[in-house]
């Protein structure tokens, strides 16, 4: 029998149990001639009802006889309630039972003699038997823990005789009940929890507009139950489902979820349920601390009753206590009162007091009214967790220290740091307004240097221009006492958000601002002096600047806090040392995934992108960008969302995506002009540059270089500068601007920039080669660009310095050493799938002598193929554009794309590759 792969309970596609509706289609299958049973155990809540319902109606739409009982907790004691449930659920049953006197005394159909046990079981056997001569029988007993005792005892016996028998039983059982159903020697399959693929896709069938970040929170609590899954988003208001409320940090259970997880609980003695609330609340499954804080009251001896109902369970080798299900957590704490809650979280104040955290956070819970002690220790607390990358703990512990604060203006400022920390920690960006709200309401007068923080973080991602940040950080800083003190962690932040700002801006007057305020510090921390060197301004570092940096980069082994790691990660990032920050910036992108640091793991995913650009791992980059990308979407990040738009974007343009490459760029063009962002311009201006370049049109890429960097100058504070020196000059030897290519060689050569990194020794020597008048000084210049150590590092750049060296070799009459390095850079091409690039090596091979067969696997799709036809038939784009009802940019887009699948570079060879692909 083939059983649906998306099989529907109640309208409803059942989700992940496709290989048990494997299993259960086989076993319907040898019913008929074989009969027999299997039996479906699992934890409360796993899915066993819906699995039962789905493989009864597979059954039922096989035309097989189906009878189905449920076993009821609270009426198990009704004699032979289930067997009479389950033989009269169907008309023809119910008038058998009436024909057989042992069956029909037994369940009080007629007055009689009650039946022996064996009577009633041979009966119901024979009734079972006879059915089955017509049509195929199925039984389902579902929640058959509960069945009452004696149908229980009656259907033990009758399962084991269904073999041969042409009917068949399936029954659910919960795991860890004690039950009078003996399922002892029959065929069992355990269910287990939803996976996480499947979790997800019952969340978005249900409840499609979950917001991501709510739905991961609900996956996780859920930890696959189905039952959870389904019950938990109930609890939630409208607003927290889609994320503009904070989510609790314990979600209540509904009723259902209730009634489920805690009927076990209800039946425990006292001392057992106190232990586990302690247990519960502390949360770790420290059984040392748990066992301080209820000493007096009972001991862990007292745990014994939960563990023989599967409730939690001790591991030996660690000695932690964990609960079988984070739901059952939940329903030993919703079942207990609020006194009884409070009394636990003193305990486990005392329990702790050795740890400050801890402590704080349960005398908290504990607390009723304001209490300014308890609310430092809970800002000390979140000081502690902000430091390793926890932003929601940070952001809660300061917003319950709020609340716990007896002066409104000590309120006011911890709702503004929760607030700003929200901003650069957890992705709280959309959360900032109600926070600061809150803050100006309990202090209207009390504006905070953390107000100005978030309010800064908050416009620049909306609406704010650069100018409004920086001129309300600057005003905010100007009014802290001088000298300002650096290790006050909001001055801190202060001063990375009001750099950040200025590294945007990339103007004189704006760093102006943020240098004074950095002369008036007691002292400036080694990040932001990085920072300001080394990043804001690369081509203006000192060697002694390189030397911090290398030792920054190195120490970064033994780190953990994700703010540092993506500041020293930006501080090297025009400078190639993100390859030495490979396994931190990996650590913290992942991060983002658990929603513990989402700030930093959206600019380590971006900072290890736009490496991955550099060193050739375009496939990588797509994944870990994007993941980056839809944090930004998440969290409303847009403000750093161009610099992984940038990496995406620069791969588009070097593979010959150019409609992807230029929509990017024309996004970031947009958005950064009118917020007077040049960094973002730059950006937009380095992808235009790159798409020039691939299409050969070298004009155009002149004219996008020129708005990073003016050639022969390393504009200040414009560090992209140094990530498009091989392109400006490229462009300016192509358009006869050789001068122009040699101004900017002297200003990379001036800077000192052979010294800084092997890149950039590689590229600024080959761009001297390239504007070289002489060809032996040429060949000796990519000799030796070529031969930097390391150089193979960045395969991108490397084989377009084999590329022009081919070029000119051929050209100065050298084809067979010209075929060397086109070969090289034609082969690392196509290996990244830079597309027009390899067409282009290809291209010189060719007027090398070299015959270059078109690359099998490249199809044309349906548009291309007609756009290339009429091409091919002397069309201009113009005309193929009116005919196709299309723009003159699509068209010429769609044949730059179709170009090196053909293996020719220009309209010229299009009759003839068309004529070799219709070849025989």
């Amino acid at each position: 029998m083939s059983v649906a792969k998306h099989a529907r309970v109640a309208g409803h596609v059942l989700v992940g149990r496709e290989a048990e509706m494997e299993l259960f289609g086989v076993f319907l299958a040898g019913v008929p001639r074989m009969g027999g049973s299997l039996v479906v155990l699992g934890e409360p809540g796993v899915g066993k009802t819906a699995l039962l319902a789905a493989v009864a109606q597979e059954a039922e739409s096989a035309g097989m006889r189906v009878l189905q009982a449920t076993g009821v907790q609270y009426r198990a004691q009704t004699s032979y309630g289930a067997l009479r449930q389950l033989l009269t659920s169907v008309p023809e049953s119910r008038a058998a039972v009436a024909d057989l006197p042992a069956l029909a005394a037994a369940l009080d159909f007629k007055r009689g003699r009650a039946p022996g046990q064996d009577a009633v079981a041979e009966a119901v056997v024979t009734l079972v038997t006879e059915l089955s001569r017509k049509q195929p029988v199925l039984l389902v007993l579902d929640d058959a823990q509960w069945l009452d005792r004696a149908s229980a005892a009656i259907l033990g016996r009758v399962v084991r005789r269904l073999p041969n028998s042409g009917a068949g039983m399936v029954c659910s059982v919960r795991l860890g009940d004690e039950s009078f159903f003996d399922h002892s020697g029959l065929p069992l399959h355990e269910l287990g929890p939803l996976s996480e693929a499947a979790s997800e896709e019952l969340l978005s069938r249900r409840f499609p507009t979950l917001a991501p970040r709510v739905r991961r929170r609900l996956m996780a609590d859920a930890e696959g139950n189905p039952l959870a899954l389904l019950e938990l988003p109930a609890a939630l208001t409208d607003l927290q489902r889609t994320a503009s409320h904070a989510l609790p940090k314990r979600i209540p259970l509904t009723q259902r979820l209730q009634a489920t997880f805690a009927s076990r609980i209800t039946s425990l003695p006292a001392s057992t349920r106190h232990l586990l609330l302690v247990a519960a609340l502390e949360g770790s499954g420290n059984l040392l601390i748990v066992r301080r804080a209820v000493e007096g009251r009972c001991g862990l001896k007292h745990l014994a009753p939960a563990e023989r109902l599967r409730l939690v369970h001790v591991d030996d080798a660690t000695g932690r206590l964990a609960f079988r299900h984070s739901l059952m957590r939940s329903a030993v704490v919703d079942l207990s009162t609020s006194d009884q809650r409070r009394s636990a979280h003193r305990a486990l104040a005392e329990a702790w007091t050795g740890v400050p955290e801890q402590r704080a956070w349960h005398l908290a819970q504990a607390a009723v009214d304001p209490d300014e002690q308890i609310a430092a220790l809970l800002e000390d607390g979140a000081d502690i967790s902000a430091r390793r990358g926890d932003g929601p703990n940070a952001v809660a512990a300061l917003v319950r220290a709020a609340a716990l604060s007896p002066a409104a203006a000590e309120q006011a400022r911890r709702l503004a740091k929760a607030a700003y920390l929200g901003t650069i920690l957890t992705g709280g960006v959309r959360d900032v307004p109600r926070l600061l709200d809150d803050a100006r309401q309990a202090a209207p007068d009390g504006a905070s240097l953390a107000d100005a923080v978030a309010t800064a973080l908050y416009l620049l991602n909306s609406y704010g221009d650069v100018d409004t940040a920086h001129r309300l950080l600057s005003g905010a800083i100007a009014l802290q006492p001088e000298p300002y003190d650096p290790t006050d962690g909001t001055v801190l932040e202060a001063l990375s958000t009001l750099l950040m700002v200025c590294v945007y801006g990339a103007r004189s007057d704006l760093w102006a601002g943020y240098d004074a305020a950095a002369a008036k510090c007691t002292a400036v921390p080694d990040t932001l002096r990085l920072l300001r060197t080394t990043f804001a301004d690369p081509a203006r570092a000192l060697p002694s600047d390189w030397t911090r940096l290398d030792a920054a980069v190195e120490a970064l082994s033994g780190t953990s806090d994700p703010v540092r790691i993506v500041r020293i990660g930006t501080a090297g990032a025009y400078v190639d040392r993100l390859g030495a920050m490979d396994e931190p910036l990996r650590r913290t992108a992942g991060g983002g995934r658990t929603g513990e640091n989402t700030f930093p793991a959206i600019q380590a995913s971006f900072l290890w992108g736009s490496h991955a650009w550099f060193t050739g791992q375009w496939a990588e980059l797509r994944q870990v960008v994007g993941d980056g990308l839809a944090l930004c979407e998440e969290y409303r990040y847009p403000l750093r969302s161009w610099t992984g738009q940038f990496a995406l974007a620069c791969v588009s343009a070097a593979c010959g995506d150019f409609t992807t490459a230029r929509a990017l760029a024309d996004q970031m063009d947009q958005w950064g002009g009118s917020r007077r962002a040049h960094a973002i311009t730059c950006y937009a201006a380095h992808v235009k540059t790159l798409i020039a370049l691939s299409q050969g049109d070298f004009d155009e890429a002149y004219h996008q270089a020129c708005r990073i960097t003016p050639a022969g100058t390393l504009a200040p504070f414009t560090g992209h500068a140094l990530w498009a020196i091989l392109d400006l000059a490229e462009a300016a030897v192509r358009t006869d601007r050789r001068d122009k290519a040699l101004e900017h060689v002297r200003a990379a050569r001036d800077a000192g920039l052979d010294t800084v990194s092997p890149r950039l020794r590689m590229v600024r020597g080959a761009c001297a080669a390239l504007a070289a008048k002489d060809d032996g000084e040429a060949s000796r210049g990519f000799g030796e660009a070529l031969a930097v150590e390391g150089g193979e590092r960045w395969p991108f750049d490397r084989a377009r310095i084999h590329l022009l060296h081919g070029e000119r070799l051929r050209r100065g009459q050298a084809p067979a050493l010209a075929r060397r390095h086109l070969h090289a850079a034609a082969e690392v091409f196509q290996r990244l799938g830079a597309e027009p690039w390899s067409a282009r090596a290809e291209q010189e091979l060719r007027a090398c002598g070299s015959p270059v067969r078109a690359r099998p696997g490249k199809a044309l799709t349906p548009q291309q193929r007609e756009i290339v036809a009429l091409a091919a038939a002397g069309l201009s784009n113009k005309q193929i554009a009116e005919k196709l009802f299309l723009s003159p940019r699509t068209v010429s887009t769609h044949l730059y794309q179709a170009f090196p699948k053909l293996g020719v570079t220009s309209r010229a060879g299009l009759r003839d590759a068309l004529e070799q692909r219709h070849r025989p």
